[in-house]
């Protein structure tokens, strides 16, 4: 049956391919710009390399992640300082494995949840403010009693970023006190490059970021993501708990090539920051949404009026646009759907249907 509720966005299967329907995808999101330029004109080298094993220590991959991150973010960083995973859900579930209790903030991403539940953690779920901001002092209460808390930047599904200084006096708290920080950045290269907090973690060791490559290549096909600390040991651990070759030939030579585009890279960061205000913007003329809360990302959370999720997903769904409801995540009602920002063409598309309500 349509609209029943997906824990993701992206699924254009259910509802969309296997009946035969043509959907433009707002539900997922991705970089619209599609694969980087460098990535195809390389194709041909895959076949070269998948009649060999991967380097089961992936030397030149992580290369490739020391050099873009000294590039954009200013940080140096050791091999030994990532652990790599078959996208970023394998990172961050090494990481919930390592705790015994955790602080969960909502709403945020659905898998934090699963995770912990999967190792029977204790959860200890913190609360956005009203206006969808993280709440340090109360972030700061609820770790008395636990190890670990995980925190977006951007968080997802609100878009919202970290306060650096506030957080800096949480980091403090937590590394005098034997508490571990994941910090999820998944979504991180939408925005701008000092927002990101890689240039924390030679001085914490209690911080552990997470990194996805594809969203912001637009291959989430390519599972690859990867975790940054200088908790050598923790990552050690981490380590020899995974299976061998854990990321494949496709993958690894994707992000190579990809991180080496900057061509891709800079248009990529032109892009979001045309479409981010212009969406926005036009968002908060639709009759039918009565809040759009303030996002730094590519994704816009929007409360409705007059209508829910379920009967706006139905009659978007009719018009071939997959939106992503958002009931499933703790924290929110059947109010609240929300927009991937595409380019401008598609997004056009998506506001002349909404104003048609």
């Amino acid at each position: 049956m349509a609209g029943l509720a997906n824990k993701h966005g992206g699924d254009i299967y259910t509802d969309g391919v296997l009946k035969g329907r043509q959907i433009l995808d707002f539900s997922s999101n991705i970089n619209p710009l599609g694969v980087p330029g460098n990535f195809r004109e390389v194709l041909d080298e895959i076949y070269r390399e998948v009649v060999r094993y991967p380097d089961y220590k992936y030397r030149k991959l992580k290369e490739s992640i020391i050099t873009y991150i000294k590039t954009y973010y200013g940080t140096n960083l050791d091999m030994d300082e990532i652990i790599l995973g078959n996208g970023a859900s394998e990172v961050l579930d090494l990481f919930i494995s390592s705790v015994k209790s955790i602080g969960i903030i909502v709403p945020s991403f659905v898998e934090y949840e699963e995770f912990a539940l999967k190792y029977n953690n204790k959860i200890t779920f913190v609360p956005l403010n009203d206006e969808f901001s993280y709440d340090y002092i109360l972030i700061r209460e609820s770790l008395g009693n636990l190890e670990g808390i995980i925190i977006g930047n951007p968080n997802n599904p609100t878009g919202n970023l970290i306060d650096r200084k506030e957080f800096m006096g949480l980091l403090e708290y937590c590394e005098a006190n034997n508490k571990k920080v994941v910090v999820d950045e998944a979504f991180i290269e939408f925005c701008d490059e000092e927002n990101s907090l890689v240039n924390l973690v030679g001085k914490y060791s209690c911080l552990f970021i997470i990194r996805a490559f594809t969203k912001f290549f637009g291959m989430p096909g390519a599972r690859l993501g990867y975790g940054i600390s200088s908790n050598k040991e923790l990552l050690k651990k981490f380590s020899s708990s995974q299976l061998p070759w854990n990321i494949n030939t496709l993958a690894e030579l994707a992000l190579e090539k990809s991180y080496e585009d900057r061509e891709y890279i800079n248009k990529s960061k032109e892009w979001i920051k045309e479409e981010l205000p212009y969406m926005l913007t036009k968002l908060k003329d639709i009759s039918v949404i009565s809040r759009v809360i303030p996002t730094s990302c590519n994704f816009v959370l929007c409360e409705l009026k007059g209508i829910d999720e379920n009967k706006l997903y139905e009659i978007m769904l009719e018009k071939g646009v997959l939106i992503r409801k958002c009931s499933n995540f703790k924290g929110l009602n059947d109010s609240f759907v929300r927009f991937a920002i595409k380019s401008r063409e598609l997004n056009n598309i998506l506001l002349d249907l909404l104003r048609e309500l």
